[in-house]
Order: structure tokens, then sequence, then C-alpha cells
């Protein structure tokens, strides 16, 4: 099995077999604490290859530095067919999430599980946002 994307972003969509992805980024600007994000969504693709057909369990986790659930762990199961004469196929998830809710800053993660075993991980800063009428660069 391959991560082909592992990503957090604005909106995504999959539809067809194609994962339509809006707006990655890695930071929150917060005025302070805790901070709730609206509205977010992680997209993943993995590809599987004919010997790695079957039921796979997924699961994701965002935690904080300390390893702390920031949300309950997102648990799925997904069946992995592929029609004969295939060697691989890709499987798109899309997980939409709304009102994240931060109770520190600092550096956060989002991380993958497939199996049970850590395939990916991508961070997430959660910053304090600069003061007004100061000159800092906002990234993302």
């Amino acid at each position: 099995m391959k991560v082909e994307m592992f990503v957090l972003c604005d909106a995504a969509t999959e539809c067809v077999g194609k994962l339509n992805i809006l707006g990655t980024f890695d930071s929150i600007h917060a005025r302070g604490v805790p901070a709730i994000h609206p509205m977010c969504a992680v997209a993943i693709r993995l590809r599987f290859d004919w010997s790695e057909r079957g039921d796979h369990k997924i699961r994701v986790n965002m935690i904080d530095a300390d390893g702390r659930l920031v949300i309950p762990s997102l648990d799925a199961g997904l069946q992995v067919r592929l029609i004969e004469g295939m060697s691989s196929c890709a499987i798109n998830l899309v997980l939409n999430l709304q009102s994240l809710k931060f109770e520190r800053l600092g550096e956060h993660s989002i991380d993958l599980l497939v199996d049970g075993l850590q395939v990916a991980s991508a961070p997430l800063f959660v910053r304090q946002m600069p003061a007004q009428g100061t000159a800092e660069k906002v990234t993302g």
C-alpha cells in the first residue's frame, strides 16, 4: 500500500474516482485559545496492489504536542477490490471536520494508520495571530 496523498485542506470531494482538493494548508492563526477552526477536510488517496485486496482498517488521529487527542479517533473500514487484470487500484477518502477546537497553541499532528501501522503524518501548526500593526508574514 502506498500513500499517494494525505493533506489537510479547506475542502475536498470525491466523485467517480477523482479526488478534488481546495486550499491545502499546515497552519492556523488564532487570536488566542481555545481556538475554533470552523471547517476543513483531510484528503487521502491510497493505492493498493493485487496482493493487498481484501479488508483494511483505517484510523486518523489528530493529536497535540503532548500526544493528546484533539478529537476522537476517526475509524473506518474499507474493502479493496480489484478487477481481474488490474495491478493496483486507488481509493480516495475525504474526512470533513467542523468546529475543530484547539486548547493550545503549537505543533499538532494528523496521523494516518492503516491496519494499525502509521503510514503518514502531517503537521498542523496552531499559531498566535500577529498583533495588529506588526509587519509579520503569514504563511499557510
